[in-house]
């Protein structure tokens, strides 16, 4: 019997990972624009809450396993001394407007796609393109143009990573084991206590679970492809939950599926888009929808096109970049996540009065 391989491994678990991500993201509405949109129209920052408690869990948990060596984070492309300052902008207002126009962030638009939304379906179709078409495709002459004249090499100032702790060590002279822990727990357990001192946010159940379970499946994922993938023979990449690049290589992966070889973000595409459709199921809440007019559809068409193209420049949408890229405390998931709230809050206001 032939030996299953690394990325099989991986990627199966991937799949299952996603499963539990997209069921919790349906049953609790886990959703990072309709967070921000709760904040501006309503003045309700429970949703918010339930994103920044699955952050800090995601920091405190990833660090934990980082700092006890138990896996490397260094060997994400969040940590890398390339620091791309003005992709992390222009990307991040790109995403947070697109995700607005599309009704949803990449996150969002999975569920919806696997509960019945023809709409997600279209803004997935060509969020995926856009992205691939960013990465590897003609939108990447521009993209390696743009970083050529903007990239900081970090080594010049004597950094390894574009990791906070690193930076703050450098600064302090502390050693970097002790800024680590400093840093973790002042960054992860602020967020948290954050989160908990809001009697009303202690009094929601639905956020609080969807806070915790969304954290944990980040530190897990990390764990299972640092770890379990860490094979001399078959490396896998170390990586966690993203939304953005993975789509468009999912769509790839099925037009050349002979040619192509699944990976762990694939799989978690799949297991988000199942695991929603399975929960809907479960709810009784599967039902189609498709687009209430021509303008609807260009809206939605833009809002796939900017998360695509953005998300790649920002390397990471609002769980890319806001929960995964935050857990290996990153400065350039830092300066991704504010133009993504910027431009998700200015896209709010432009569909207000447009609409």
């Amino acid at each position: 019997m032939e030996e299953i391989s690394t990325g099989i491994i991986v990627s199966s678990m991937g799949f299952v990972l996603g499963m539990i991500f997209g069921g919790t993201a349906l049953k609790t509405n886990f959703c990072t624009m309709g967070a921000i949109s709760d904040i501006v129209f309503m003045g309700d920052w429970n949703r918010f809450r339930a994103w920044m408690l699955a952050t800090g869990i995601a920091i405190l948990g990833s660090q934990s396993l980082h700092q006890t060596e138990v896996i490397d984070l260094t060997k994400s492309i969040y940590l890398t001394t390339s620091f791309g300052w003005f992709g992390a902008i222009l990307g991040g207002l790109m995403f947070g407007f697109g995700m607005t126009l599309g009704s949803g962030c990449g996150n969002k638009t999975l569920v919806r796609c696997g509960a019945g939304n023809l709409k997600s379906l279209v803004v997935l179709l060509f969020l995926g393109i856009s992205a691939y078409m960013t990465l590897r495709g003609l939108i990447g002459l521009a993209r390696v143009e743009m970083e050529t004249l903007t990239l900081v090499d970090l080594t010049a100032s004597g950094l390894s990573t574009q990791g906070i702790p690193e930076a703050l060590s450098l600064a302090t002279n502390l050693p970097l084991k002790v800024m680590s822990i400093i840093t973790t727990l002042v960054i992860g357990g602020g967020l948290v206590f954050f989160c908990f001192k809001s009697p009303e946010f202690r009094s929601s159940k639905r956020d609080i679970f969807s806070g915790i379970i969304i954290g944990l499946l980040v530190v897990i994922a990390w764990y299972v492809t640092g770890v379990i993938g860490n094979d001399d023979f078959e490396p896998v990449q170390v990586t966690s939950f993203t939304f953005i690049a993975p789509v468009g290589e999912s769509l790839q992966y099925l037009m050349t599926f002979t040619g192509s070889s699944i990976n762990f973000g694939i799989a978690t595409v799949g297991g988000v888009i199942f695991g929603s459709f399975v929960t809907a199921l479960v709810l009784n809440e599967f039902h189609l929808e498709a687009f209430f007019d021509t303008g609807d559809m260009v809206r939605h068409i833009m809002g796939g096109i900017l998360m695509g193209v953005g998300g790649v420049l920002a390397l990471g949408c609002t769980v890319g970049q806001g929960i995964t890229g935050m857990s290996t405390l990153a400065i350039g998931s830092f300066l991704a996540l504010v133009p993504i709230i910027i431009g998700g809050v200015y896209g709010m206001m432009y569909l207000e009065r447009k609409l």
